[in-house]
């Protein structure tokens, strides 16, 4: 009777690891799916991912969301730029809808947004709102932030501290290499003012902060997009505005996949494991510049036991 008993609950345990594995594979199939400058965040039990993603010729975002992270659904387009009145005012016909940003609040779901060209106008961000992260998002009907005089106004990222109830922009990057960050109002598609800091050393782009075990981590990427120097680096620091502690780089490329990078980090929404969400080249030869396309993929994220981010291995997709 005892041996049936525990037999019994040895099969219980090895169905319940089984299930868990089933619909949290520890060793994730990549890559996910063809994209660029992924934001992922975590809706319940549910991943979203918001990444630069176009299929045809229209400036338009999409969603994608897992409970499992194999098997994704699309949706969307969550935000087409025929619906953003203001796209057109800076005489151009022709744009770009690149590396999105999203954040909850409230009961509501913000979306940040870059809109291209930079280097023929001043590049812009917007931000529109919805009650879903499927969306639709309804802009706010004016541009968030607007480059220039050596800034670029891309690649939002919005971030909510926890230690003080405050959520902050960071926004900036590429040919000006320039940080910015922004205390954003209550309304969170206005700012309350600007908070001056210092870019950190190695930034290129795509600021993103999170926060483990009373540090803030802001990390980001480095290098040029489209050869093997793209990478993401790190800074630590005290608060979510610094001031900056760079640490290096955690994620570089190797000799199946080249430039890493433009990610985001969130945590597994069952098993509570740190992933990183980044975008990368596969099946490359050299230090490019490379052509194709990016493609999306998910790893495992590690501190040592001071709190530094380990040496991300990238799997998959040799």
């Amino acid at each position: 009777m005892v041996c049936l008993i525990q037999l019994m609950v040895l099969s219980g345990i090895l169905l319940a690891l089984s299930n868990k594995a089933e619909s949290f594979p520890h060793q994730i199939p990549n890559p996910i799916m063809f994209g660029a400058d992924p934001h992922a965040s975590v809706v319940g039990k549910t991943v979203w991912i918001y990444p630069t993603w176009n299929t045809n010729r229209e400036a338009q975002f999409f969603a994608f969301s897992s409970s499992d992270l194999q098997n994704w659904t699309q949706h969307g387009p969550v935000l087409n730029f025929r619906n953003v009145r203001w796209i057109e005012d800076d005489g151009v016909t022709q744009h770009y809808a690149w590396a999105p940003g999203v954040i909850e609040k409230g009961g509501k779901f913000y979306f940040y947004y870059s809109v291209g060209l930079q280097g023929v106008t001043p590049s812009r961000i917007g931000v529109a709102a919805s009650e879903k992260p499927a969306g639709p998002f309804l802009d706010s009907g004016k541009p968030l932030l607007t480059g220039g005089n050596g800034f670029e106004a891309i690649d939002p990222m919005a971030f909510s501290d926890q230690a003080n109830g405050r959520s902050y922009l960071y926004a900036g990057g590429s040919a000006g290499a320039k940080l910015r960050v922004f205390e954003l109002s209550r309304d969170m598609v206005s700012f309350s003012r600007e908070i001056m800091v210092d870019t950190p050393p190695m930034f290129t782009e795509g600021a993103f902060m999170h926060w483990h075990n009373g540090t803030y981590y802001l990390s980001y990427s480095h290098g040029g997009w489209r050869d093997a120097s793209y990478s993401a680096h790190y800074a630590t620091a005290p608060s979510a505005t610094g001031p900056w502690t760079y640490r290096g780089a955690f994620l570089s490329s190797d000799d199946h996949h080249k430039g890493p990078g433009h990610h985001s980090i969130i945590r597994h929404p069952l098993t509570h494991e740190w992933l990183v969400v980044y975008h990368r080249w596969n099946d490359q030869l050299g230090k490019g510049p490379y052509e194709g396309s990016r493609q999306i993929c998910i790893d495992h994220l590690e501190y040592d036991p001071a709190g530094l981010i380990k040496t991300v291995s990238m799997t998959g997709g040799n």
